[in-house]
């Protein structure tokens, strides 16, 4: 699909700048269903921020370890601050996921690539929290921060 990359009325996605300010900033981001499999996109996702130099802790509740570090059961365990929630699961598991985000007051969350539930960004969003939908963080990178 060949989408213009501009701010995305009905998605309410941020513009360019604010995306390139929010992954030239990250140092510890959570990725909610995290794969131990390395085929699966949220574990390369982990892998590519990990050799960034970004923290990744990964939320799963049915993994202990990926990438040989610990794993959470619930955004609610992961201690100490978060960047990013980066999401990797179907729309119908977002609302938890983003009511954990609220409450940790994260500053964004990501939903990636096909994953959009607009009531759950709505409620994110009015709490003060950035929200992406439907974008793949690795894409969004090498276009804005690689070139």
């Amino acid at each position: 699909m060949n989408r213009a990359h501009d701010e995305t009325p009905d998605l309410g996605n941020p513009g360019d700048e604010q995306l390139r300010a929010i992954l030239a900033g990250l140092r510890r981001v959570a990725v909610v269903g995290i794969s131990e499999r390395p085929d699966r996109p949220s574990h390369g996702i982990a892998r590519f921020l990990t050799g960034l130099g970004v923290e990744v802790l990964g939320v799963n509740p049915t993994l202990r370890e990926a990438l040989g570090r610990p794993v959470y059961a619930s955004l609610a365990d992961v201690p100490g601050e978060i960047d990013l929630v980066d999401v990797f699961r179907r729309p119908e598991a977002v609302p938890p996921v983003m009511a954990e985000a609220i409450a940790r007051r994260a500053p964004v969350v990501w939903l990636q690539e096909g994953i959009v539930h607009a009531e759950a960004a709505a409620q994110g969003r009015a709490a003060g929290l950035v929200v992406v939908q439907d974008r793949c963080l690795y894409k969004e990178w090498l276009r804005l921060l690689n070139g």
